[in-house]
């Protein structure tokens, strides 16, 4: 597996300096270049660098004011700043510290020490990374867990809100799990999740498209610019996946093997509208199918209704 190079962005106003740690630091990672507090900003939410180093005294904004914005934004929040600055007081070091900053170096800088300091902050934010990414996964099926799930959820919520592009909410079911764990035994039915979590992993071709395992036997999928026969399509080729793995079941009134039943709502955010509420009907349009026959997609473009407060999940019994 490759491994991606760090992203070290560097904001300074004096064209020399860019240079000077462009080529003292280009060997420790892809290097992106802001003269300025505002082009930092833009900079940060569209590469979402691994480190930024910050000179403060800077026209317009400085690198003070520059942090407390990274800081609000939820986006961007988490990127270690460091400072390399003329400005030696302790005030000023102090003062960028508590804003947040992870080190704060003074000019002028002797250049093995913030190769050093460089180094061990990259390797700090690759493992705080690694920690975050394991406790996204779900232990038993690797996939991604509900967490991670609503975190994107969130962010193509409002990516669809933004362009106006279609999303689509998929609840899958494994039918009749309980049986198939009472009569074939825990350990097998385990075996059962994961198998199914790879398929439907298969299934999804798309690098934004995601299956997560939303709890039990249940798993979500989420379909970024999708419309109602795109999304079918896909849905459909996931259900007919699981079938295909000929998995006995011999307790299921659904099939001789293990299948699936998915219910999925395709919609357009609007504002005002709420995630849960898109969850809710795939929700519902998963135990309809549950109720008819199982084993079977049902799939439904809706226009959703503004709501003042969220829709909670109703209460199910699973079986």
């Amino acid at each position: 597996m490759q491994i991606e190079r760090p992203i070290i962005l560097i904001v300074d106003d004096e064209k020399s300096n860019r240079k000077i740690l462009y080529d003292l630091l280009k060997s420790q990672g892809k290097i992106v270049l802001a003269k300025n507090g505002l082009q930092s900003l833009d900079l940060a939410r569209r590469q979402n660098p691994t480190l930024i180093l910050m000179d403060i005294i800077m026209p317009d904004m400085d690198g003070f004011k520059v942090l407390e914005q990274l800081k609000r934004d939820d986006e961007t929040k988490n990127i270690p700043v460091m400072f390399i600055t003329a400005l030696d007081s302790h005030h000023d070091e102090a003062r960028g510290l508590r804003l947040g900053a992870c080190d704060y170096i003074h000019k002028p800088f002797h250049a093995e020490i913030v190769k050093a300091r460089v180094f061990t902050h990259l390797e700090l934010a690759k493992q705080r990374r690694m920690l975050e990414e394991l406790a996204n996964l779900d232990s038993l099926t690797a996939i991604p867990n509900r967490r991670q799930m609503e975190q994107k959820l969130n962010i193509e919520w409002s990516n669809s809100n933004r362009t106006g592009h279609p999303l689509a909410i998929a609840m899958v079911d494994v039918d009749h799990f309980k049986l198939y764990n009472d009569h074939y035994g825990h350990a097998a039915g385990d075996q059962v999740l994961r198998r199914i979590a790879n398929i439907l992993e298969v299934k999804l071709k798309r690098p934004r498209d995601l299956v997560c395992r939303y709890g039990g036997e249940e798993f979500c999928i989420i379909l970024p610019e999708t419309d109602l026969e795109g999304s079918r399509h896909i849905l459909e080729s996931c259900r007919k996946g699981v079938e295909d793995l000929n998995i006995e079941h011999n307790q299921s009134s659904a099939a001789p093997v293990v299948t699936i039943t998915i219910g999925a709502c395709v919609c357009v955010p609007q504002a005002g509208e709420k995630v849960a509420q898109s969850l809710k009907i795939a929700d519902d349009l998963l135990y309809a199918g549950k109720r008819d026959s199982r084993n079977r997609l049902c799939i439904k473009q809706v226009e959703l209704t503004p709501k003042i407060e969220d829709l909670g999940l109703a209460d199910r019994q699973k079986n």
